[in-house]
């Protein structure tokens, strides 16, 4: 069998999209205690909201918020379907982000979870997972989903899969370059090489 180059434009980027879901609720996992805690935010200003999405997704090219319509945004920010959390350190910062997507019936998908990358390989991830998983097996869920990418930490799929989630699909996804469109500063992911 032989292998296939698929060319990338000059300004896209192209990623390896992973699915993976979970069709029953895991059993308890010891989760050693941690300085950080949750707080709802209840329909999130779009500023605010797009303000920890960058703080946490930028070295990893997230960027779907923010080319974003502001309408669109908020649609999803205040639909009663969607519970959006941050994650806060002893301070009160803002250090990470929880969006839990309830809009299809018997499902819930992680849309986004993530810490920003000073926390990152201290286990504080496990510690968000259970809390993830914890308020998104509630009654009338059958499936919790999540899905990463090769723009991601590294880790990120290795994790998902020792949570227990089970991939079940993969795809290519080409895109601008968020770094040239001006949506992220171009110094930003630097793993990424930028090909303008």
């Amino acid at each position: 069998m032989s292998s296939r180059f698929l060319p990338v434009a000059p300004g896209e980027i192209a990623t390896v999209v992973t699915h993976l879901e979970m069709r029953e609720r895991p059993g308890p996992r010891p989760v050693r205690p941690v300085p950080l805690r949750l707080k709802r935010w209840k329909a999130p200003d779009n500023a605010r909201y797009r303000t920890l999405y960058r703080r946490v997704g930028e070295p990893w090219l997230w960027f779907s918020r923010l080319a974003m319509a502001d309408d669109a945004l908020a649609a999803i920010l205040t639909d009663p379907g969607v519970e959006i959390f941050a994650v806060l350190d002893p301070q009160g910062i803002e250090v990470g982000l929880l969006e839990l997507d309830f809009r299809a019936a018997g499902q819930c998908e992680i849309a986004f979870f993530g810490l920003i990358p000073q926390l990152t390989g201290q286990g504080f991830g496990g510690w968000l997972m259970g809390q993830a998983l914890g308020l998104a097996w509630r009654g009338g869920i059958e499936r919790v989903w999540v899905h990463t990418c090769t723009l991601d930490d590294p880790r990120a799929l290795g994790f998902y899969i020792a949570k227990g989630f089970v991939p079940t699909g993969r795809e290519i996804e080409l895109l601008p370059d968020p770094r040239l469109t001006g949506l992220i500063p171009r110094d930003c992911a630097p793993h990424v090489p930028l090909i303008g």
